[in-house]
């Protein structure tokens, strides 16, 4: 399970419940994960508050001294589309967690990732994006040398059989930025796709969140109070027994890999329909000729997730 070296990772984020816990995981796991910094976007909501609840997150984790970048605070070519009804005003509803002391850095998150990818040896850096995709599509926009150093992109976003979240067609990452995935999607850099079609099997049921809240630590009972809080959007929804964890999935993937199954199959995404606009277009079943693109991941061993994420809540 564990490689030699740690792999190098940006994380791109819109905290987000489910978000903060993808990133305490990343900080608990040293080694396997390298955090080189973390790129807040506009998505769940706003841009000042997803940069505000990233410091919010690592601070709680107790790594103050990670590098924290503001990215774009809007989609390349539409007014942004917020989550506040799922996940609250602030976006990290739930726990009371302290106004943060940790800086934000100078730097545009979107300079951050180009330079970085220029930087490191190519092939080393793994983005992770756990939002919109802007900040990703506006750096390879603006340096598209960057697109052959990236080792691997493992993004939350999509659906294909469980189709939308937000439309009856889309999953809210990819809808509120479409021209953006899709720009990522055709970049040509190896992808790896944590749909809802596999998040929706990472619920976390009562006895799961309980294992987070014994943990008795800071980051164990702020992660089982910011579930039980947006579990109840979900609930109502889906009539599910708990609230998916989506954004872990991520970094649970970059940490074990064998958690997770799925195809390398090609993804399109529709930017022009009224109807079925930031829909991922999965060629699951292989009925087109179109260039394989993605790993587009089906299922996941729940258990063996959810064991992974408690486990190294544990050490924060």
């Amino acid at each position: 399970m564990t490689t030699t070296k740690p792999r190098k990772i940006i994380i791109d984020t819109d905290p987000g419940q489910d978000d903060a816990v993808a990133i305490l995981l990343a900080l608990a796991s040293p080694e396997e994960i390298d955090v080189l910094g973390i790129v807040s976007v506009a998505g769940n909501v706003p841009l000042e508050l997803t940069t505000l609840n990233a410091r919010k997150i690592c601070e709680l984790a107790g790594k103050p001294e990670t590098a924290i970048y503001a990215g774009c605070d809007r989609p390349l070519a539409h007014s942004l589309v917020t989550a506040e009804h799922v996940h609250g005003k602030t976006g990290l509803d739930g726990p009371d967690l302290p106004e943060p002391h940790m800086p934000v850095q100078d730097k545009h998150g979107v300079d951050f990732i180009i330079d970085t990818l220029r930087e490191q040896p190519a092939g080393t850096v793994t983005l992770c994006p756990l939002g919109p995709l802007t900040n990703i599509a506006t750096a390879l926009q603006k340096a598209p040398d960057i697109a052959d150093r990236i080792q691997e992109i493992v993004l939350m976003g999509g659906a294909y059989f469980e189709v939308g979240n937000i439309t009856p067609a889309a999953e809210f990452n990819i809808y509120v930025d479409p021209e953006a995935a899709e720009i990522v999607f055709k970049c040509g850099a190896p992808i790896t796709v944590m749909p809802l079609d596999v998040t929706h099997k990472a619920l976390v049921t009562k006895p799961r969140n309980d294992a987070f809240r014994a943990l008795g630590n800071l980051a164990g009972i702020a992660t089982a109070e910011m579930t039980d809080f947006f579990e109840r959007f979900d609930k109502e929804k889906y009539g599910s027994a708990g609230a998916p964890l989506h954004d872990p999935c991520v970094t649970a993937y970059v940490i074990n890999p064998d958690l997770f199954s799925g195809r390398h199959i090609n993804v399109e995404i529709e930017t022009q329909s009224e109807l079925t606009r930031g829909m991922t277009v999965a060629d699951w079943w292989g009925v087109t000729d179109r260039p394989k693109n993605a790993t587009f991941m089906g299922d996941l061993d729940a258990d063996g997730f959810f064991a992974l994420i408690t486990q190294r809540l544990a050490r924060l």
